[in-house]
């Protein structure tokens, strides 16, 4: 009993314990019985929402069906205008190209027929360049002699001073006094002395100069030109300026406009020496206006020495214009008598067309009516002398 007594509280332990672990067990399931209806619920709740949200992508999913059929439709037909709208472009475009390509075959065509002419004339062109390539090869040729080279420059004188003077108001190579030969003799007027003109240029040193490339060679065929032109202007100042029979004046022609220019430009220092020397550069154009400027004063001359034949003329020409005068006065008198004639004449037909608007006025009758004419006292009637017509003349008041 004692070990039962004392057993007792072990055991009351052991079942508090077990009371316990049933409680705790209890507890534990009631736990787990609340999680699992708590999770059923989640999960019933959750199954609620899946469902709900399946709807509603069923829904969505309708709708997106129904959006994609429109947009499929809008697509469609966005596309068909789309196609006939690029259809149209394409058709338009085509049309501009084959315009354009039109044109630009005309175009192409036009520009080719030019390019042919062109082609033809720079043919001719070619054609003329290579003729005047060999004629300055054959004038090169003509310059590198020195003979030819100054019947070159004569000739260019001669040609411009025949071309602008009358014949017999030059002469070439007509001797002076002291026996030289000056290339021209121009005539002036009023028995003043000729003018002279000298064509020989020293071109050999000019030739040398232009061609020179290095400074020194340059300065030295400077100074060999300016030496061939002094010496030529003292030649031409001392032979032909001749007091009392030629001008006090020489004229010393240089053959090329650019050839004058660069004398000018170059050698001044020269120009100014052939100056007080009484010679004076002339090139083609400044000798052809020597001549238009000569010409025009011989031609003063020649109006001044035929002024008395012109007085005498324009006074038969007054006489003339005096006696046109008078016969236009007498054709005028003339239209005058004859205008009133006229006024006379277009009076008389008048009265004659007047006339003959009353004959076309009156009555005729045939002779049956003659009695019943006779009747009438307001009318005379008289028988024409055939006997088929009668008048009945009307008396006007």
């Amino acid at each position: 009993m004692d070990d039962l007594l004392a057993r007792l509280p072990a055991l009351l332990a052991d079942q508090q314990a077990v009371a316990v672990a049933a409680a705790a067990a209890v507890i534990l399931v009631l736990l787990a019985a609340f999680f699992i209806n708590s999770r059923q619920r989640e999960i019933a709740r959750q199954a609620v929402e899946a469902e709900a949200r399946l709807s509603e992508l069923l829904r969505a999913q309708s709708e997106m069906q129904g959006r994609l059929s429109a947009m499929a439709e809008t697509l469609s037909t966005r596309q068909s205008e789309l196609n006939q709208t690029v259809s149209q472009r394409l058709d338009g475009m085509t049309h501009r190209i084959g315009a354009t390509i039109t044109e630009q075959t005309k175009s192409t065509h036009e520009n080719l027929r030019r390019l042919q002419e062109r082609l033809a004339v720079i043919d001719a062109a070619q054609n003329n360049i290579q003729t005047l390539a060999k004629d300055v090869v054959g004038l090169q040729a003509i310059l590198s002699n020195k003979q030819t080279r100054g019947a070159f420059g004569q000739g260019r004188m001669e040609a411009i001073v025949a071309d602008g003077l009358p014949l017999g108001a030059y002469s070439f190579q007509t001797p002076l006094s002291n026996s030289t030969r000056p290339d021209c003799l121009i005539k002036m007027p009023n028995g003043a002395p000729p003018l002279t003109v000298d064509a020989k240029f020293p071109l050999e040193a000019w030739n040398a100069f232009r061609e020179a490339a290095a400074p020194e060679a340059r300065r030295a065929a400077a100074q060999q030109f300016r030496r061939d032109l002094d010496v030529h202007i003292k030649d031409v100042s001392e032979k032909y300026l001749l007091p009392g029979e030629t001008q006090d004046m020489a004229f010393l022609f240089v053959p090329s406009e650019s050839i004058f220019a660069e004398i000018h430009e170059h050698f001044e220092g020269v120009v100014q020496k052939a100056q007080r020397a009484r010679v004076v550069f002339v090139s083609p154009s400044l000798l052809m206006l020597s001549i238009q400027v000569i010409q025009a004063v011989l031609k003063d001359q020649r109006m001044r020495e035929q002024a008395h034949l012109i007085q005498g003329e324009v006074a038969l020409l007054v006489e003339d214009l005096a006696r046109l005068d008078d016969r236009t006065r007498k054709l005028q008198a003339h239209f005058l008598a004859a205008q009133k004639d006229v006024e006379q004449i277009i009076t008389s037909t008048d009265k004659l067309n007047r006339r003959g608007a009353r004959i076309e006025a009156l009555e005729l009758e045939a002779p049956a009516d003659a009695e019943a004419s006779r009747d009438a006292p307001q009318a005379k009637v008289v028988e024409s002398r055939t006997g088929l017509l009668k008048l009945r003349v009307v008396d006007e008041e």
